[in-house]
């Protein structure tokens, strides 16, 4: 992977080279980092990413020659990315590194080859892949979190506010407050329960019956009623054929044939992809404990947060102010979070959580002044 000789670099491709050597080295630890807290498959994937990164490495180190010393520090955020491989090696970093891999300059640089461009696309997927597999598995419950913390941040500053802005006593202002975290953590905890438990119940009805391999030594080996059965669940007409073909061989095999496994074992496979399928969306829709658990948990611990200035003595417009402070803050947070779990550009989630929030609480606050004015 090198190029034909060229002149020597000027000093602006020196600085970029080293930049970019500085980042593969560091993407290249990052991932042995993650592959190091994993086994099996996805290790396999990650040092295979590791050993991509290391290729990249060695082309710019072949350019920059003498230049390529002392060796380039990588990034601020690059640094970050790799401590938190070392340290957590989580959901979260994977989505960091989805990012990272999305900020190909190679495309549009020159002193970098095709291969490589394209090398950093694919490295891109492969991540995304690797990702997808974790946040399937806490969807569920991140999407309860969230709701959960959202909510009661709005929910709750917009309560407090419209309340201040009537110039009751702080006192009540607190009441008021801990009433609202109390209600709405129990309503949104009761609420992710029955939605989710109703919803797996609904998800559970379409699984294929357990019992149905004892009624296929019992077909018509000349009706197509299996055939209609893998129709139903969603292949074509030719697919179902040759399912119901490759099922109905299976069965006339004598009962001592292992060569392929027991009729079940069959019918199983025959059927993984939709047995997969419904398992599969369950698990994306998690459990209705634990999202309520995590909605009760974080609406509660949301709705704390605009109290906070409340309950330290603060009152009036001041309070109101470092109340919409703390909310904003947090809701920045969220949003950023939210981002970076999926891939997006983390600032402009922020805002559009803040604004959402900010708007709701001074519709809120208005009205509260309003009636406040009135009843004055």
């Amino acid at each position: 992977m090198t190029k034909d000789s060229n002149p020597a670099p000027t000093a602006e491709q020196i600085k970029r080279w080293r930049r970019y050597l500085a980042e593969e080295r560091m993407e290249g630890a990052t991932y042995r980092e993650l592959a190091a807290k994993r086994s099996g498959e996805e290790a396999e994937i990650l040092n295979g990413l590791a050993q991509a990164e290391k290729r990249h490495e060695e082309y710019w180190l072949e350019l920059l020659g003498e230049h390529a010393y002392p060796p380039p520090k990588p990034s601020w955020g690059s640094q970050i990315l790799a401590l938190l491989a070392k340290s957590f090696g989580s959901i979260f970093v994977l989505a960091l590194a989805q990012r990272a891999e999305q900020r190909n300059e190679y495309d549009e640089d020159s002193d970098a080859t095709a291969e490589m461009a394209a090398d950093e696309h694919i490295h891109e997927e492969v991540v995304r892949a690797l990702a997808a597999r974790s946040r399937e598995n806490m969807s569920g419950t991140f999407r309860a979190a969230v709701f959960g913390a959202n909510d009661g941040l709005v929910s709750n500053l917009a309560l407090i506010l419209g309340i201040a802005a009537t110039g009751t006593s702080n006192l009540m202002v607190i009441a008021t407050g801990i009433a609202g975290l109390l209600a709405g953590a129990l309503s949104m905890g009761a609420g992710e329960y029955i939605s989710v438990a109703s919803q797996r119940d609904l998800l559970e009805a379409s699984d294929p019956a357990p019992e149905v391999h004892r009624a296929l030594t019992k077909l018509d080996l000349h009706a197509n009623e299996l055939e209609l059965v893998f129709r139903a669940r969603g292949d074509s007409p030719e697919q179902a054929a040759a399912h119901a073909q490759m099922l109905f061989a299976a069965m006339s095999r004598p009962a001592n044939d292992t060569s392929t496994g027991p009729l079940v074992t069959r019918m199983s496979m025959m059927g993984a992809q939709y047995q997969g399928r419904n398992s599969d969306e369950h698990l994306s829709v998690g459990t209705a404990v634990s999202a309520a658990v995590s909605s009760f948990i974080f609406f509660a611990t949301g709705a704390l947060l605009p109290l906070l200035p409340f309950l330290f003595g603060l009152s009036g417009l001041p309070g109101v102010l470092a109340s919409a402070l703390v909310v904003g803050i947090a809701l920045m947070f969220i949003g950023g979070v939210v981002g970076i779990l999926s891939g997006k550009p983390p600032f402009w989630r922020g805002v559009r959580q803040l604004t959402i929030g900010y708007g709701a609480a001074a519709v809120t606050y208005f009205l509260g002044w309003v009636f406040g004015s009135v009843t004055v």
